[in-house]
C-alpha cells in the first residue's frame, strides 16, 4: 500500500525524565527473518461494514465473531454470516465525526458464559467526547442481543482534545481489565501527561470490574504499582529507595506510564505476555512487551522518548535544501525501550496490533505476533529467535484501499484484521465513507477454495 503520511501529524506527543535504562537492548526493526518459515494471506470474513475497528469473541462455545463499528454499533458474524440486526447500537450516545473517536472496543467478561457481562469503551457525545467504559449484559431471551437497560457506567475518562484517546480494553490472565488511555491529544503531549502520575492520560490503567465503591464503578487491584496508602511521615531512617516509591498524588489505577496513544493492546493467551502497540509522533512507531508476571510501574518514556529516540527530533538542513531529523545533543535515554520500532520514512505511520496466534489450524503461525500499519498497509510478524532476540519480518503489503484499523482474537485462537476507509480530512459522517471489512489471517498454503483474498501491492 502507498504510504499515507497524513497520520504522521495527527497522532503524537512526549515526556519528562524518569528512569534511565541504558542496558535495554536496541529495538528490532523490520528487515529481520522469523526463526521459522511463515507465509500468510487474508481471507474475507465480512464486508459492508462501517469503519470496523475491533473484533472480540466470547468464550462460550458459540464461535460467534463480534465486530465494533466506530459510529457505535456492534455486529455479529454467526455461522459464517453477518447478522442484519446489531448486537448493540449506541449511535445516539457516540461521537464519531473525527477519525480517532467513536466506539473503540468491546471485551467479554472472563466468566461471560456464566454471567453474560461485557464491556465497551466509547467516546460519549453528551460528555464532549470523554471516554466511557460501560458494562452491559446480554438479554436472557436472546444471546445475540444486548440488554440496553442493563448499562452500568464503570469509568469516565477525561478527554481534553479529540485525538490520542487510546481506546483498547482487554482482560488480562489475572482477570483485571487493562485500559489504553492516550495522552490527551493535540500534538507533542502539550499537557505533559505521559510522565504525570496524577492523571490517567498517557497511561495503561488496570481496574477490577468485579468490585466497586460508593464513588467509583470499579475497584483497585491491591497490587497496582502506584497505590500510596495514607500514612504518618517518618523523616529520618528511611532509605532513598523507599522514599522514591512514595507517590501520594499518583492515580492508583495506573499500571504503566509514558504512553502516547495505545490504540491497540493484546495478551498472548499462552504465555501471558502483554503487548502495547503505541502510536508515535512524526518519526517512529513502537511495540512494547511486558513479561508475564510483570509487577507494572514501567515508564515507556513518552514524551522524552519516541521509540528508542529522543523527542523532539531536530530537523537539520542539508546542503541540497532538504531536511533530516537528527537526535539533539547530549540526550539521555528515559524509561524502558520498546522491543520493536519502525520508521515513518518508508514503513508506515500508525502501528496497529493484531495479536499473537495461538490457534491449532495453522501450526506454522504459532507464537507469531502480527503487527500492521494503518498508513502503509504492511503486515509484519514478530517473534524471538533461538537466542532470545526479537525478529521482525514483513509478510504482506496490502494494496492501497485497505487500511488496517484494528483486530482481535477468536475463541479458537484465530486472528482477525479490520480495515476501514476513512482518513484525516475525510467525511465527518462515517456512513458516507466506502464500506470496510473484516479479514482472517490464514497460512498461505491453507486458503480455502473459493475464499476471497486481500489484494496486495504490486511489486
Amino acid at each position: 500500500m502507498k504510504l499515507n503520511h497524513t497520520l504522521t501529524l495527527a497522532l503524537g506527543l512526549l515526556a519528562l525524565p524518569a528512569l534511565s535504562r541504558a542496558e535495554d537492548p536496541k529495538p528490532v526493526q523490520p528487515g529481520g527473518k522469523l526463526p521459522k518459515p511463515v507465509a500468510i494471506q487474508l481471507i474475507k470474513v465480512a464486508d459492508g461494514l462501517v469503519e470496523p475497528v475491533h473484533v472480540a469473541c466470547p468464550k462460550d462455545g458459540s464461535g460467534r465473531v463480534f465486530i465494533c463499528e466506530r459510529p457505535g454499533v456492534v455486529r455479529i458474524v454467526k455461522d459464517g454470516k453477518l447478522l442484519k440486526r446489531p448486537f448493540l447500537d449506541i449511535k445516539d450516545k457516540t461521537v464519531s465525526s473525527f477519525l480517532e473517536q467513536g466506539l473503540y472496543d468491546l471485551e467479554f467478561h472472563p466468566k461471560f458464559k456464566e454471567n453474560g457481562l461485557f464491556y465497551i469503551h466509547y467516546s460519549d457525545m453528551w460528555f464532549n467526547g470523554d471516554g466511557f467504559i460501560v458494562e452491559y449484559k446480554v438479554k436472557a431471551s436472546n444471546p445475540d442481543q444486548a440488554d440496553p437497560d442493563s448499562a452500568r457506567v464503570v469509568m469516565q475518562l477525561e478527554r481534553p482534545y479529540c485525538n490520542h484517546n487510546g481506546g483498547e480494553i482487554c482482560f488480562g490472565p489475572d482477570g483485571y481489565l487493562y485500559i489504553g488511555s492516550g495522552d490527551g491529544g493535540w500534538e507533542g503531549d502539550v499537557l505533559n501527561a505521559g510522565q504525570d502520575l496524577s492523571t490517567t492520560l498517557g497511561k495503561v490503567l488496570r481496574i477490577d470490574v468485579n468490585t466497586r465503591t460508593t464513588e467509583k464503578g470499579y475497584g483497585i487491584p491491591k497490587d497496582n504499582p502506584f497505590i500510596t496508602p495514607l500514612q504518618q511521615m517518618t523523616l529520618f531512617g528511611i532509605s532513598e529507595e523507599a522514599f522514591s516509591k512514595i507517590n501520594p498524588k499518583a492515580r492508583p489505577e495506573i499500571w504503566s506510564y509514558g504512553i502516547r496513544n495505545p490504540w491497540t493492546m493484546s495478551f498472548d493467551s499462552k504465555t501471558g505476555e502483554f503487548y502495547v502497540y503505541d502510536i508515535g509522533q512524526n518519526h517512529w512507531e513502537e511495540i512494547n512487551v511486558e513479561p508475564a508476571g510483570c509487577k507494572g510501574g514501567i515508564n515507556y518514556g513518552w514524551k522524552a522518548m519516541c521509540g528508542s529516540h529522543p523527542f523532539p527530533q531536530i530537523l537539520k538542513k542539508n546542503a541540497d535544501g532538504t531536511e533530516t531529523s537528527v537526535n539533539p545533543d547530549n540526550w539521555a535515554q528515559i524509561g524502558t525501550l520498546p522491543v520493536a520500532e519502525y520508521s515513518h520514512v518508508d514503513q508506515g505511520t500508525c502501528v496497529i496490533g493484531v495479536g499473537v496466534y495461538r490457534g491449532k489450524d495453522y501450526p506454522s503461525l504459532d507464537g507469531v505476533c502480527f503487527v500492521a500499519d494503518w498508513g502503509s498497509g504492511k503486515i509484519w510478524g514478530m517473534q524471538r529467535d533461538g537466542a532470545g532476540a526479537w525478529q521482525m519480518q514483513e509478510l504482506l503489503d496490502l494494496d492501497t484501499p485497505l487500511r488496517p484499523t484494528g483486530g482481535g482474537e477468536g475463541e479458537d485462537g484465530a486472528l482477525y484484521l479490520c480495515h476501514g476507509t476513512a482518513g484525516y480530512g475525510g467525511k465527518s459522517d462515517p456512513y458516507q465513507e466506502a464500506p470496510g471489512a473484516v479479514w482472517k489471517i490464514v497460512a498461505a498454503d491453507k486458503v480455502p477454495a473459493g475464499a476471497e483474498t486481500a489484494p496486495l501491492q504490486a511489486k
